[in-house]
Order: structure tokens, then C-alpha cells, then sequence
């Protein structure tokens, strides 16, 4: 099926405790709103993947998404943990996380073997360069000969250590070291990359090269991300992970009722 992967970021660490709380419940009371929209996993990260985005320690990480996790995977939520550090990642999985969502697909140390001793899935994502420096001016030979070689070999290391290939998700990592002559190229090219063998996310909702293509500010990429999910679903992307859930729940119904009678 098309699933819907919806972005609910954590509450900010370093707040009085007070702050925490009310922040923690306002996070909740928004995921709770994205499964009424019709989200089927809820994307919990206590770390901005941003261009630009400075690092935080995984103490900071695990104080602002651990008690989310807990809360939304006790009331029988479906929780993918959008972390790189496999301190962060045993911890998340303990509190019932079951998807790690990794823009660095695993190759944080430590960070294959957390995955591989529990049972949850994980999505590879690729990432040129960090986030802080990831778009100062992306590069490749052929980028979507370089996106499916990698996601080939970090998935068959995956297997490898025992993962099995039924856990796997990848995602080509549309904004993360990619310009707009990139993204389109490997929006394009998802039936190629689907031939790998494992289902694809595509991530595009909001994102700096809809505001490139519109002209839009990001508070007004509603249309453009609806309109991206679209076109990464039609190419082959099994799961997409939005921002405007209803909305985009309703177009891909239409465009699924279509498809299928």
C-alpha cells in the first residue's frame, strides 16, 4: 500500500521543567491530530536534519523524544525515531519505537549493530556530506548511480548483519546534499531505484526545492508538497513522509481510486 509518514518534531531540551511538560503535551496533542488526519507513523526526532542544523548530544536528544516515544508506542501508535546515534536508537527502541529513521543510514558507530539486535525496521537515507554543510554546493558524476549504489551496499550491510531485507525502507534523501537538478533527477528515477528490491520513501513535503520550482515561502508549500508526494507515489514510492497529512491522505485516495477503480 501508500502509506503516510507524518513529521512531528520533539519538544525543545533545555526549557524549565514546566516548559518541557507543556511542550511534551502540545507534541502529543499534534501527533495525535496527525493519526486523525490519517498518518500511519508518526516521525519523532530530537535533532534538526536542516541545511545548516548544528549537532546535539545524545543526552539532549534522548531528554526531548524519549518520553513522545513511550507515550505514543503505549497507546498503540506506530513510531519511527529520526536519529544517527545508536545510544539514541537503543533508547527509543526500549520505549517501543518501531522504525529508526537514519539520514546517515546506519554508519554512526554503534548505530547498525542497536538496530540489528532488536526487531524494528529501518529507513537508509542518503546524505552528502552533514547537515550543516550538505548544501554548500552537492556535487555528483551521476547522482542516481551514486544514490543507488550506495543504498544497495548500506542495505546488503544491513542483511549482512542480520537485518532482515523485510525491515529495510530506503529513501533517496531528496534535500540532503541534493540540488534541484538532483531531486528531480531522483524523483524521476525511483522505478530504477525500486528495482533494488526494497520499498521507497520519499521525503519532499516543504522542502527548499519546492520553494525553487513555486516561488513559494515554505509556510506556502502546502500545494507543492501535496502535488510532490503525487509524483513520487506515481513513480513507485511506497511511503511518503508530509507535513499536510489530510491533504495529502485526500489526493493520494483520488489518485488511488483512479489507478485502481
Amino acid at each position: 500500500g501508500r502509506g503516510c509518514w507524518a513529521t512531528s518534531k520533539a519538544p525543545p531540551f533545555g526549557c524549565p521543567a514546566g516548559g518541557r511538560l507543556a511542550a511534551r503535551a502540545a507534541a502529543l496533542e499534534h501527533a495525535h491530530r496527525l493519526l486523525d488526519d490519517g498518518a500511519d507513523l508518526i516521525d519523532v526526532g530530537g535533532e534538526s536534519t536542516r541545511p545548516g542544523a548544528a549537532p546535539v548530544s545524545a543526552e539532549s536528544e534522548c531528554a526531548r523524544i524519549l518520553p513522545v516515544v513511550a507515550s505514543l508506542a503505549a497507546a498503540g501508535v506506530l513510531v519511527s525515531v529520526d536519529t544517527s546515534k545508536a545510544a539514541v536508537i537503543a533508547a527509543a527502541l526500549r520505549e517501543g519505537a518501531a522504525l529508526v529513521n537514519d539520514v546517515r543510514a546506519l554508519r554512526e558507530p554503534g548505530a547498525l549493530a542497536a538496530v540489528a539486535a532488536g526487531d524494528a525496521a529501518v529507513c537508509l537515507v542518503h546524505m552528502q556530506g552533514r547537515p550543516r554543510s550538505m548544501q554548500d554546493a552537492p556535487a555528483y558524476d551521476n547522482v542516481v548511480a551514486a544514490v543507488r549504489a550506495f543504498l544497495a551496499a548500506r542495505a546488503q550491510e544491513c542483511v549482512a548483519a542480520g537485518i532482515a531485507r523485510d525491515r529495510i525502507v530506503v529513501d533517496p534523501g531528496l534535500g540532503f546534499g541534493k540540488t534541484l537538478a538532483h531531486n528531480l533527477a531522483l524523483v524521476r528515477a525511483l522505478p530504477e531505484l525500486a528495482k533494488l528490491g526494497y520499498p521507497i520513501l520519499a521525503g519532499w513535503s516543504r522542502k527548499a526545492s519546492l520553494g525553487t520550482i513555486t516561488g513559494r515561502p515554505v509556510a506556502e508549500r502546502m500545494a507543492a508538497s501535496v502535488g510532490a508526494a503525487l509524483a513520487a507515489v506515481a513513480r513507485g514510492a511506497s511511503i511518503v513522509r508530509v507535513h499536510d497529512v489530510r491533504e495529502t491522505v485526500d489526493a493520494l485516495a483520488v489518485w488511488r481510486a483512479v489507478q485502481d477503480g
